[in-house]
């Protein structure tokens, strides 16, 4: 495991494998580093980086959080691999990823997005207004699993009913030990799954290459979020995998992005 430190002093873990241009992918919302099947497939063709964003894994997680953090992480992994890069992020990993492009368009030269969990319409309800708030009071009251139980209904949308199998797994203390970042994710997300438009004028900066990916069998709400994304970007690549829904397969999906980012 390898280590780079953010502006603010976090130490931030990664893991670097294959050769060429650098993809960096960004995980979403409950979930740790990239497991190796998608960097494998990336390998012979990219320099992958996948790492702990902050406050998981081997990272560190300095007080306060901001999403201009969790951005600048990114952009210390970037100046170790050499100044630019290609970016991946699936999920809300997705939308950090699109923010660090809009931040840094100089330095993230393409851009990847697995389903953008957006709510532009009424395809879904959206989230609760005092939702990132009722998170951070179910953590500074320890209510770890619980506040695993909020995200998954009020934000995943996963009925209460199918929760009750998964308490007391190994899934589910791994989810608990990651509760504390939902919140994060919550304000990489801000106010873009309130069942309202995406701001038109949110990410202009982002000009480079851009690949928007969502599954056939996924939820209509993933898919008009992706599709509203890509009229806002100039430069826009819109692709549909055949058989994949939100937990997308790393058969499937490397080799769309290893052809995109060789582009």
């Amino acid at each position: 495991m390898s280590h780079v430190i953010s502006q603010d002093g976090t130490v931030i873990a990664y893991e670097r494998s294959g050769t060429g241009p650098t993809v960096i992918l960004v995980g979403g919302a409950l979930g740790g580093r990239f497991g190796p099947e998608l960097p494998t497939r990336l390998a012979p063709r990219f320099s992958v980086y996948r790492y702990d964003r902050r406050g998981r894994g081997g990272s560190g997680d300095t007080a306060p959080y901001a999403v201009e953090r969790e951005v600048e992480d990114i952009d210390a992994l970037i100046t170790d691999a050499g100044g630019s890069a290609r970016v991946y992020g699936i999920s809300s990993g997705a939308v950090l990823a699109l923010e660090a492009a809009s931040r840094m368009p100089g330095r993230v030269t393409m851009l990847a997005l697995y389903e953008p969990p957006f709510i532009v319409d009424s395809s879904r309800p959206p989230l609760p207004d005092d939702y990132v708030t009722h998170l951070d009071a179910l953590i500074a009251a320890e209510r770890r699993s619980d506040a695993v139980e909020y995200c998954m209904t009020a934000a995943m949308g996963i009925p209460e009913e199918y929760l009750a199998g998964m308490r007391g797994t190994p899934m589910w203390a791994g989810m608990e030990a990651l509760a504390h970042t939902i919140a994060y994710d919550g304000r990489v997300m801000g106010d873009t799954m309130s069942g309202k438009p995406l701001p038109a004028n949110a990410w202009a900066t982002v000009t480079m290459p851009t690949l928007v990916i969502t599954g056939d069998e996924t939820e209509p709400f993933f898919v008009a979020g992706a599709d509203a994304l890509s009229t806002l970007l100039p430069d826009t690549r819109r692709k549909t995998l055949t058989g994949q829904g939100h937990n997308v397969e790393a058969d499937a999906l490397a080799p769309v992005l290893a052809e995109f980012f060789a582009g």
